[in-house]
């Protein structure tokens, strides 16, 4: 519904807002009053909406241009507030005991490190055990350097990690850098 101001002067001090309104709706002239007296106050009055004919022929062009069995327009993802999915994902991560590094790309790696270690033409063979116990140390070795990081950022008191907080851990765990 389209709205109407209608601007009036209305005394302060007089009858109630109703009887003003009908009084001055039915065109009295107000009672001759000081001008600090008046008020000027706007009213707003409900009216039907015009309809036209340009509202009537885009009315029917929206309606004409989806047909029946177009596609449905998809409404997007839904988007969490800041930090929702990082808490989920903690939780997550803190409930479970599986590894979180790949197993192949570990192995490879380990793979390729002791090979620049051992002389050349000397092939080593690995158990599946010895891996996974390589992977669950290194690991474990990964999670709590970044709970120490993690300290040292909110101790500069930050929220977001940083290389120097990374170093500062390292630093102050010693040369062997243990869980303890």
């Amino acid at each position: 519904m389209e709205r109407d101001r209608i601007s009036l002067t209305v005394p302060t001090h007089t009858d109630s807002p109703a009887q003003q309104v009908v009084q001055y709706a039915q065109n009295k002239d107000p009672p001759s009053r000081p001008l600090q007296n008046r008020l000027r106050k706007t009213l707003f009055i409900a009216m039907p909406p015009k309809k036209r004919q340009s509202d009537v022929v885009r009315r029917k062009s929206r309606q004409s241009d989806v047909q029946p069995g177009d596609p449905i327009p998809n409404r997007g993802k839904r988007r969490y507030r800041p930090g929702t999915v990082a808490l989920r994902e903690i939780r997550r991560y803190q409930n479970g005991t599986d590894l979180l590094l790949r197993r192949l790309p570990f192995s490879r790696l380990v793979r390729e490190i002791a090979e620049s270690v051992r002389p050349r033409g000397e092939a080593m063979r690995w158990q599946s055990q010895a891996i996974q116990a390589l992977q669950e140390a290194a690991e474990a070795f990964l999670v709590h350097l970044f709970e120490d990081t993690n300290l040292c950022a909110i101790h500069a008191k930050r929220v977001t990690i940083m290389q120097k907080d990374i170093q500062l851990a390292r630093r102050i765990r010693g040369v062997w850098g243990g869980l303890g």
